[in-house]
């Protein structure tokens, strides 16, 4: 039985538990670009039957993330308790009919109907629960992309709406169209820009706010320890965070980490993870194995006093990772 609290993400009606999975690592990179290692179908899909018995429901995934092979290893794992699970896709890096990833972004209308399509075709499923705008597109105005994406939930195809990684202004325009339940950015004691404002924002709506990489893409768990850990072909390497001096910078912000997590018996990555939950906030810890999403589902116990909140802040404060979040052009 779970002893994950469940909370309101957003104020339109869903409730999650307050620990999700991201299952952007359980397959294929995107254009051949490995994300967090070699694929393993078999354990990622005992992973995924694994998070249910735990009352880990909310499911995270996207088009983009195969392309397409992600949303299908989903659509394998819910078939036959399709009811049992919170399925959460997106949609906007533009992903043609090869199942490529084009470089460009798309929020038109037409692409907007084109991808729930699709994706429900990935999913085996009637409807998605939480359908987000994965980025903006710059190029088409966000009231018509969010007015397409109502009229998805208008027809049952999708219950609640999202955005990710989207500034308060935008934030804002989009909500006036239809209410959004959840906005989706990058959070963890290694990425903090979102403290500068949009989670305020998103809280004043009445949005609830979704945490990807609460582990700093996996650089928090303390595992990490030179750059020759990364696979050949991990995207991690062409981060600037995890590059050059920039890499060993950092890797000494995880040391005070780790030895922070020692002193309270538990490991790095379930100190950041308690840190994160602490924030009020629902988080989506990525991992593709079962011994890791037991160990993260532990974390949402730990409680965290005044003072080692306040330890936690002065190892890692807002602007204290080296080197930007992402390549040039990303």
């Amino acid at each position: 039985m779970s002893t994950l609290k469940k909370v309101a993400l957003g104020s339109q009606g869903l409730e999650v538990a307050v620990e999700g999975l991201g299952c952007m690592g359980m397959t294929g990179g995107v254009n051949g670009m490995s994300i967090y290692g070699e694929a393993d179908e078999a354990e990622s899909l005992a992973t995924l039957h694994r998070a249910l018995e735990l009352g880990v429901t909310m499911l995270d995934t996207a088009d983009l993330y195969g392309p397409m092979h992600n949303e299908r290893l989903v659509g394998k794992a819910i078939a036959g308790k399709r009811d049992q699970y919170i399925v959460a896709t997106k949609f906007g890096f533009e992903v043609d009919d090869n199942e490529t990833w084009t470089g460009s972004y798309n929020g038109r209308p037409d692409y907007v109907r084109k991808s729930i399509e699709r994706s429900l075709r990935n999913l085996g499923t009637d409807y998605v629960d939480l359908y987000y705008l994965h980025r903006q597109d710059p190029n088409t105005p966000i009231e018509e992309t969010v007015g397409a994406m109502s009229r998805l939930v208008e027809e049952g195809k999708v219950r609640y709406l999202g955005l990710s990684e989207v500034p308060a202004h935008v934030l804002r325009a989009a909500h006036q169209v239809h209410p959004i339940t959840a906005l989706q950015s990058e959070y963890s004691l290694f990425d903090r820009r979102v403290e500068e404002g949009i989670i305020a924002a998103a809280k004043e709506m009445g949005v609830g706010f979704v945490a990807y990489s609460p582990l700093g893409r996996g650089f928090l768990s303390g595992e990490i320890k030179t750059p020759d850990d990364f696979e050949a072909n991990d995207s991690r390497r062409i981060f600037p965070r995890y590059q050059g001096e920039n890499f060993y910078k950092n890797i000494r912000l995880v040391e005070k980490l780790t030895d922070l997590a020692k002193t309270k018996g538990v490991t790095a990555a379930q100190l950041a993870l308690a840190w994160v939950l602490a924030q009020d906030v629902v988080v989506i810890p990525g991992t593709k194995r079962r011994k890791y999403l037991e160990a993260n589902v532990a974390a949402a116990s730990i409680s965290l006093s005044a003072a080692e909140l306040a330890a936690l802040d002065a190892i890692m404060p807002v602007g204290s990772a080296a080197g930007a979040a992402y390549p040039a052009g990303f």
